[in-house]
């Protein structure tokens, strides 16, 4: 799993939303994107150690 597939992922759903600062569904998806966008070696090495522990298995058959 590479961590650029789970971020376009996360952008998708934060442009389903309507840009609304007040609204916690938007508030919440910008900001974990903004954080693992930022953190993408961090979170590239996560999946890669749920991907050894088979966590994404079912996504990549």
């Amino acid at each position: 799993m590479k961590a650029e597939t789970m971020l376009a992922e996360l952008n998708r759903l934060r442009k389903d939303l309507d840009e609304d600062p007040g609204d916690i569904e938007w508030l919440t998806l910008h900001h974990v994107f903004c954080f693992v966008s930022y953190k993408m070696g961090d979170f590239q090495k996560y999946l890669d150690d749920q991907s050894g522990r088979g966590a994404f298995e079912e996504f990549e058959d």
